[in-house]
């Protein structure tokens, strides 16, 4: 397993984002050319209500987090990675920053009334594993939101492959922990496409899937209720 083909052991992944947390947020904003901050507003406005329990799953820096808190929701930001979450404690004092695992949540059944994935999915070893235990900790009629990058099929197609795949990966070299911009499009690559993420949404009991396409289909929101 390396990093060019998308698929590394959990321990490495954190390592990785440890060493690329001090530039985790300056590279979001160039790849998606400064659209993360709107997409991951709209992924909370999507399932997050006032005064629900939430729980942000993969919060990396934060910024998922901070949107669902600022749509009204009680939020806990959960991540493997100490790096990402020291940097996200500097955005809010109110979120609950918790260290841990998304395929073994350290919460007890029907925890939460919404969830959401931002970005971080894609990295998760066991993805039914990493569905099932968000919808264990979703009450019934939970509502869960992922934002996930995936491959467009038209006419941005050739366009994002430059991108992603040859631009991306060379700014990365540059920079601390660079090997991880060699692994985020090697991830997208093997990563299922939306269908078959809203199918392995309904393996893990979710129903009422839906998906909507994002900046000409680079990017996917995928939002689903506990039945």
């Amino acid at each position: 397993m390396s990093t060019g083909t998308g698929t590394l052991p959990p321990d490495e992944v954190r390592v990785m984002f440890d060493r690329i947390t001090p530039v985790y947020d300056a590279m979001n904003r160039v790849m998606t050319v400064g659209l993360d901050q709107r997409w991951r507003r709209l992924t909370a406005r999507a399932v997050v209500r006032p005064g629900e329990r939430v729980l942000d799953a993969c919060c990396g820096t934060g910024d998922l987090a901070v949107a669902a808190e600022q749509a009204g929701g009680r939020v806990t930001g959960l991540d493997f990675s100490r790096g990402m979450l020291e940097r996200a404690k500097r955005k809010s004092s109110t979120v609950e920053w918790v260290e841990g695992n998304l395929t073994a949540l350290p919460f007890e059944d029907e925890s939460f009334d919404a969830a959401t994935v931002g970005f971080g999915i894609r990295n998760v070893p066991d993805l039914e594993s990493g569905l099932r235990e968000l919808a264990r900790v979703l009450r019934p009629g939970g509502r869960l939101a992922c934002l996930e990058i995936t491959r467009p099929r038209g006419l941005l197609r050739p366009f994002f492959g430059i991108w992603f795949d040859q631009v991306v990966p060379l700014v990365g070299r540059l920079l601390p922990g660079g090997a991880a911009y060699t692994y985020l499009p090697a991830s997208v690559r093997r990563f299922p496409g939306p269908a078959d993420l809203g199918a392995a949404f309904g393996r893990a009991g979710l129903r009422d899937v839906s998906w909507q396409l994002l900046a000409g289909g680079i990017v996917a929101l995928h939002v689903g209720t506990k039945g």
